[in-house]
C-alpha cells in the first residue's frame, strides 16, 4: 500500500532549514546583532529588549510598528533608521528566526 503525502506538507519542511538559514542571514545583512546581540539576548544598551525567544506574530508587529512609525518611543529610534531597508516578507523571516533563539 501506498502513502500518498501532500505537496504542501513537504515544502513546508524543506523550506524550514532555509528559513532558518535566510533568518540567520538577515539578521547579520541587518545589523539586527549589533544592537541586540549575536543570538539576539546580549543588547548593546541595557535599556535595548532581549529578542531571543520572542514570539514570532509579536516580533513581526513590533518591527511592521516600528517601520511604519505607529511605534514610536525613544528606543525604537535606532531601528527606525534600519527598518526601512528591511522589506515586510524579511521582517516575516527575522520575526520567525529569531523566536527560534534561546532567550
Amino acid at each position: 500500500m501506498m502513502k500518498v503525502v501532500s505537496l504542501a506538507l513537504v515544502a513546508s519542511l524543506v523550506a524550514l532549514p532555509a528559513v532558518a538559514a535566510d533568518g540567520a542571514a538577515l539578521y547579520k545583512e541587518k545589523t539586527c546583532n549589533a544592537c541586540h546581540g549575536p543570538q539576539g539576548n546580549k543588547p548593546l544598551m541595557p535599556d535595548y529588549p532581549k529578542i531571543a525567544g520572542q514570539n514570532a506574530a509579536y516580533l513581526e508587529r513590533q518591527m511592521l510598528d516600528i517601520k511604519s512609525g505607529a511605534r514610536n518611543n525613544a528606543n525604537t529610534a535606532a531601528m527606525k533608521g534600519v527598518m526601512h531597508l528591511v522589506s515586510d516578507d524579511e521582517i516575516k523571516v527575522l520575526a520567525e528566526y529569531i523566536a527560534t533563539l534561546a532567550p
